[in-house]
């Protein structure tokens, strides 16, 4: 095993954002209050883990949620844990990684909303006679998780961003 340099200042910081996103228990039924309720072990557990290379990624717990259209749709709840080493890993490419995004660009980013991405549509409009439209329904449901791995080792410099993290399977 190697040894990564991640500070336990960004796991406490990524946790502090988890805690403020609420959200309910993942598949080990640890709810964000109990989490914190034994804060300074769990998060040393998830810090030494990833620093020392051996974190793997818990599975999912599956729900369905209800859509508009009468269908339902699953949804994955990762651990508490989980979402926090979710977020350092972002909290770390974030930066690396945003300014190589379109300026037209507005889907999970920080500091822009749909309300910057209607301003620029309206801007666009008027620049351009064309328009791309894309349906990304079930997008994430048949993403290739080999090759977007592949592609993050690509692009980062950072080891620890690198490591083949065990895909989470789902559970009931």
């Amino acid at each position: 095993m190697h040894s990564y340099s991640i500070s336990k200042q960004l796991v406490h910081t990524a946790w502090l954002k988890v805690k403020a996103n609420s959200g309910v228990a993942g598949a080990d039924n640890i709810s964000i209050g109990m989490f914190e309720n034994n804060l300074e072990n769990e998060l040393y557990k998830l810090w030494n883990r990833m620093s020392s290379g051996s974190y793997m990624a818990p599975p999912v717990k599956r729900v369905e949620i209800a859509k508009s259209d009468g269908k339902r749709r699953p949804l994955g709840i990762p651990t508490v844990a989980d979402r926090v080493a979710q977020m350092v890993v972002k909290m770390t490419l974030e930066p690396e990684w945003d300014y190589k995004f379109h300026s037209s660009s507005f889907g999970y980013r920080p500091k822009r909303s749909a309300h910057h991405a209607v301003q620029a549509a309206k801007i666009n409009c008027w620049k351009y006679a064309w328009v791309i439209d894309l349906d990304i329904k079930g997008f994430f449901d048949n993403l290739n998780h080999d090759q977007l791995q592949r592609f993050v080792a690509q692009a980062t410099e950072n080891p620890w961003c690198k490591l083949n993290y065990q895909r989470s399977i789902y559970e009931n």
